[in-house]
């Protein structure tokens, strides 16, 4: 009998997990895929910037998967909603947990209540098209803007407010991310990282980036930048943070430059409030320095007036019914990847929000290679049984092939070079499907 292995999610961990199962030896495996979006591919889709089309391209290695004969897409079934994962777990040998974490950090300062404070996670998924963020409707009416953190979402954010329209024109960028931006009066964004440059997380690919923009000068205070990275770092990360600091040079050589639109790298500076009154008008930080690696207060403070704040200091996780959580560290207590019987857990679900898109595939090999050891050959009826309840219940699923559809209506929707125009809600991909 065919092991039986359901997955919920279907962003890269959850199609990493596909894949090695699929190559795994012994019985023959099916493998259901669910997701609660109409959409596959979690945050390739509603989490890579638009503008970086390269990135998102491991879709299409994920689209192999999904059209192999063993596995099955289920959009538009939630988890917790539609069907439980007590449910799940009777009906199938093993399920896996690849649900992601799809929330923001609080920055835990006061005044980040106020209007105008957007964690990065929705505003990256509201520029990205994310059906759950559409209500977002953020207030770019401000020339300027905090985003807080020194990764590649940081960067990424910063990068998508100063491009031009004609820099965008290969993007997925939404319409209505599009008219938003390209109507605010945005002139100057500011990086802001607790710790200095040789901390920074981004990679050095997004870093000069910022030094190439159309319209748009990469501005950095040559104070703050060290001669050399220091001692203590592995070979690779050595490179790494060499890189990053090398291009931070070259741009505090140039100076303030004499185009109309900035990005400000500041380092050494924590936020402590967000300021104004309903609306943010400013953020007030205080100046730090480095005590064993960790950010200390100086008691010196200052101030960036600025209309908008995008804190992007981290992901969450959050429970999911019938599975155990820990509230501190938000994931699922795991035993490398093992959860419970019949029960795993991978990517950041698993292990917390880090690395990039690749970092999700070792997970998924050692939970297939778990499944395979632990379960040997199947005993539960996996997909028709799913089929059949969530018949009962009347949903409405959306299969890969009905994907393949929205898709394509998307792409031809586009106008070129911009390789698709997204649906951004679930009834506007229904209504491809319905003629």
């Amino acid at each position: 009998m065919s092991l039986n292995v359901a997955i919920v999610g279907s962003g890269p961990a959850g199609f990493y997990t596909a894949e090695a199962l699929l190559k795994g030896e012994g019985a023959e495996v099916r493998i259901d895929i669910i997701d609660r979006l109409a959409a596959p591919f979690g945050l390739i889709r509603a989490g890579v910037a638009p503008d970086h089309q390269t990135t998102k391209r491991v879709a299409e290695a994920f689209e192999r998967t999904a059209l192999r004969d063993e596995v099955r897409y289920f959009g538009n079934v939630e988890v917790g909603g539609k069907v439980s994962l007590d449910e799940l777990r009777e009906i199938y040998d093993a399920v896996v947990l690849a649900v992601g974490a799809p929330f923001d950090h609080a920055m835990n300062i006061p005044g980040e209540d106020k209007r105008g404070v957007y964690g990065s996670a929705a505003f990256v998924g509201w520029y990205n098209g994310h059906p759950d963020l559409m209500s977002l409707d953020p207030d770019l009416d401000t020339e300027a803007v905090a985003v807080i953190g020194v990764g590649n979402v940081a960067i990424d954010v910063a990068r998508v407010l100063v491009k031009t329209p004609q820099e965008m024109t290969s993007a997925d960028l939404p319409d209505h991310a599009a008219r938003a931006i390209q109507a605010a009066p945005i002139t100057d964004v500011y990086v802001i990282g607790r710790r200095g440059p040789v901390e920074a997380k981004f990679t050095n690919v997004e870093l000069r980036e910022m030094g190439k923009l159309e319209t748009c000068d990469p501005v950095v205070d040559p104070a703050q930048l060290p001669d050399t990275i220091g001692d203590g770092l592995d070979d690779r990360d050595a490179r790494l943070k060499a890189r990053n600091l090398e291009t931070l040079h070259e741009f505090a050589e140039r100076g303030p430059g004499q185009k109309a639109k900035r990005v400000h790298f500041v380092f050494y500076a924590s936020p402590v409030e967000v300021l104004g009154g309903d609306r943010v008008e400013g953020l007030r930080l205080e100046r730090t320095r480095l005590e064993d690696g960790r950010a200390v207060g100086t008691g010196d403070y200052f101030e960036i007036d600025c209309g908008l704040v995008v804190p992007s200091i981290g992901y969450r996780s959050v429970a999911v019914e019938g599975a155990p959580f820990d509230e501190r560290a938000c994931i699922v207590p795991n035993d490398d990847g093992r959860v419970a019987e019949g029960l795993y857990a991978v990517g950041w679900i698993k292990r917390g929000p880090s690395g990039v898109i690749a970092s999700n595939r070792p997970d998924g090999v050692a939970v297939a290679a778990h499944i395979r050891a632990d379960l040997g050959a199947g005993a539960k009826p996996g997909r028709e049984a799913l089929e059949k309840l969530l018949a009962e219940r009347q949903v409405r699923v959306v299969s890969y092939a009905d994907w393949q559809k929205i898709d394509a209506a998307e792409v031809a929707a586009a106008t070129p070079p911009a390789p698709r125009r997204k649906f951004v809600t679930l009834k506007d991909m229904l209504a491809v499907l319905d003629g």
